[in-house]
């Protein structure tokens, strides 16, 4: 058995936790929307077509924000085919994921939607084949209270009060070729700046999101963020990043180490974005908004998914439906600890994405819905990471991995939460075949006991959670620890991610 050492001092703090963190992403894309989080035959519809089984695990995974309504879907979306009589609504062809969208689900619907799971709207403009006039159209029709045409129109279609929406995205992933209207950083760092000048004109109160790269692989990350900050530090408050990991090759043990990556990401962009700031000589500060991140096998898209076919444009297909393991849990698990170590400069996060594409909730049509195994490090992580983060003095055996070369054999955070003296850790053990003793000195909470213990571990690490057998893997709950003058002793087991609460 390996062992590790730990010690939590809640004087040394990275930054508050933000409930932004724990936020969501909901895209038109394959059965997310029609035969997910809506289904008006299916035995749990509620009145307005809504399952409400998925509103109910929606709830208790405890997503805040919720990015909508993409994604690539957003580059070729026209808004207000998605307001008003529905069926006066037009179907269209999406090209981002070959499909047709009937526009059932539209903007008055989502925000239903989202009041019953209790999340705030998060909206992204579309500046692929749109621009300014359309983004502040919008913002007229949602944040309007009343008196001019879009406010009226809003009013008329059933919704008297504004959606009153705070953050807003300017575009999505701009700096990809697959995406509809792409363009270089200069070009988009010029349109985005136009476009987030004119919002503020409207309502100064509302934040913004610039695009940062759609991946760290992209051969123009970096420079595609300073040019793009150099055009618009003044007018936004976050700059996007996403990551989506896979296990690749049967390399377990570089997957396992997904979260290295992520932080090195997190950091680089970091140093762009204060880079910027120095040579503007600005007084403000550029954060962070990771608005898509996630396990995701894009290699099985790109290889057997993927729909083509000038006459073939399903509604609802079945796309990017992963089935998630024990490992990639684990892995999912320790991407939210690396958001949460950067909680300083990582404010809003968005987990891409929720029901049935990439997914910590699958449903079956007329059937039943389930929890992934990537649920219950969300769930839980989201319930108990409250207060500031904490920085950490963690001792650890490593191990060498082909694609990120040495890396720490377990990884941690810890949270605390001054008013209510409540802490909490969050721990992963990368081993692939021992479990590690871990010491933390706790000395510095005071006189603390450990109020809940999960672990999510299997002794086969590739065991999921299918139609057939929708509770396979779980988390355990029994006890696994003891405390002795101010140490609590745990055993991590092989690749495992665990969280403890103390207070």
């Amino acid at each position: 058995m390996h062992s590790a050492h730990l010690t939590v001092d809640p004087h040394f703090t990275v930054g508050k936790i933000q409930r932004q963190l724990f936020g969501g992403f909901v895209e038109h894309l394959g059965r997310h929307v029609y035969d997910g989080i809506h289904e008006p035959g299916h035995p749990r519809a509620d009145a307005d077509g809504f399952r409400t089984d998925v509103v109910e695990l929606v709830r208790e995974l405890g997503v805040s924000t919720i990015r909508y309504p993409g994604g690539n879907f957003v580059s070729g979306f026209k808004w207000e085919d998605s307001v008003g009589p529905v069926a006066e609504r037009p179907r269209r062809l999406d090209l981002a994921w070959h499909s047709t969208e009937t526009n059932e689900v539209g903007l008055h619907e989502f925000q239903t939607w989202l009041d019953k799971v209790g999340s705030e709207l998060m909206l992204a403009v579309n500046l692929g084949t749109r621009g300014t006039q359309e983004a502040i159209d919008l913002l007229e029709y949602t944040n309007i209270a009343s008196g001019t045409a879009l406010s009226q129109r809003r009013i008329d279609n059933g919704r008297t009060d504004p959606f009153g929406v705070t953050m807003w995205c300017l575009g999505n992933e701009m700096d990809g070729p697959w995406q509809l209207g792409h363009r270089s950083a200069d070009d988009y760092g010029k349109i985005a700046s136009r476009t987030a000048k004119a919002m503020r004109q409207l309502d100064p109160d509302i934040e913004l999101v610039v695009c940062g790269s759609s991946s760290a692989a992209m051969p123009t990350f970096g420079e595609w963020e300073r040019v793009v900050l150099t055009h618009t530090y003044e007018d936004v408050d976050y700059i996007s990043c996403h990551a989506y990991y896979e296990e690749t090759d049967g390399d377990l043990g570089s997957f396992l180490a997904s979260s290295v990556d992520m932080d090195r990401f997190i950091e680089s962009v970091v140093a762009t974005a204060d880079h910027v700031k120095a040579v503007l000589r600005s007084d403000k500060t550029i954060n962070i908004s990771f608005d898509e991140w996630n396990v995701w096998y894009l290699s099985r898209f790109r290889n057997v998914d993927k729909i083509e076919g000038v006459d073939n444009w399903p509604i609802a297909p079945r796309l990017l439906e992963d089935v998630y393991s024990v490992a990639d849990a684990v892995v999912f698990g320790n991407l939210m600890i690396s958001l949460l170590r950067h909680a300083d400069r990582v404010t809003s996060a968005s987990l891409a994405q929720l029901v049935n594409v990439i997914a910590p909730i699958m449903t079956e049509p007329g059937g039943p819905a389930w929890r992934q195994s990537t649920f219950f490090p969300f769930s839980i992580t989201s319930r108990l990471a409250q207060g500031e983060a904490l920085r950490l003095e963690l001792k650890t055996p490593t191990y060498e991995t082909a694609e990120y070369g040495e890396v720490p054999l377990v990884d941690a955070v810890a949270t605390h939460d001054g008013d209510t003296k409540r802490s909490a850790l969050f721990l992963v053990n990368r081993s692939q075949d021992q479990s590690v003793e871990l010491t933390v000195d706790i000395r510095a909470l005071g006189d603390v006991s450990v109020l809940e213990q999960h672990t999510l571990s299997d002794a086969d690490v590739y065991a999921k959670n299918t139609l057939n057998d929708r509770e396979r893997v779980g988390v355990d709950s029994t006890p696994n620890h003891e405390i002795v003058d101010g140490t609590i002793t745990v055993v991590l087991p092989p690749v495992s991610w665990s969280a403890l609460a103390l207070g």
